[in-house]
């Protein structure tokens, strides 16, 4: 049985909204190297359909040239949760349907790997719900954007996580790796 890997770009104050506020601190390759480590575990991506939609023009044109990560977005399976997305044309794309836990569990079972998520918060924040997100890899960023969706929102059930990794950046970015006690 796979895995249920999350990244995510995150403010102190939680918020994980499509991250242009990132731009400014700039990426340190070291950050691509602890993306590259959960990457390189993975066999599939589990995508809800606005991260999708928003990785497919930027991703799908790229090659190793350009990013040493495009292979592993475009050649490995991207799975996207949608109950209205009918017809994917990112190569190696295929529509699940809408949300339901059965169906990321038989994903975790049928695939020869881990599954890698970015982004998608609706649908993590779905999966962490129904305790199927076993690893979190949040890179934090020293800003605070006041409002916007949160990773955990206030009706999150508490929990306890078991941290792995954690690493300092020089951009002030910090990497926190967790794993699911369940």
């Amino acid at each position: 049985m796979g895995a249920v890997l999350v990244h995510e770009f995150m403010s102190l104050d939680g918020v994980i909204d499509a991250p242009t506020w990132t731009f400014d601190f700039g990426f340190d390759p070291r950050m691509g190297e602890a993306i590259g480590t959960a990457t390189s575990r993975s066999r599939g991506i589990l995508l809800g359909r606005t991260t999708y939609e928003m990785f497919e023009p930027s991703w799908s044109t790229r090659t190793v040239e350009d990013d040493p990560g495009a292979p592993f977005f475009n050649d490995t399976t991207k799975y996207v949760v949608s109950g209205t997305l009918t017809d994917p044309t990112w190569r190696n794309s295929e529509v699940v349907g809408p949300y339901d836990p059965g169906t990321i569990r038989r994903l975790k079972d049928d695939v020869d790997g881990d599954l890698y998520t970015s982004g998608s918060g609706t649908l993590v924040r779905a999966m962490l719900a129904d305790g199927l997100v076993d690893e979190l890899h949040l890179f934090v960023y020293p800003v605070t954007r006041g409002s916007g969706p949160r990773l955990f929102p206030d009706e999150a059930t508490p929990g306890t996580l078991s941290l792995a990794a954690c690493e300092r950046y020089d951009n002030g970015v910090v990497y926190l790796s967790y794993r699911s006690k369940a």
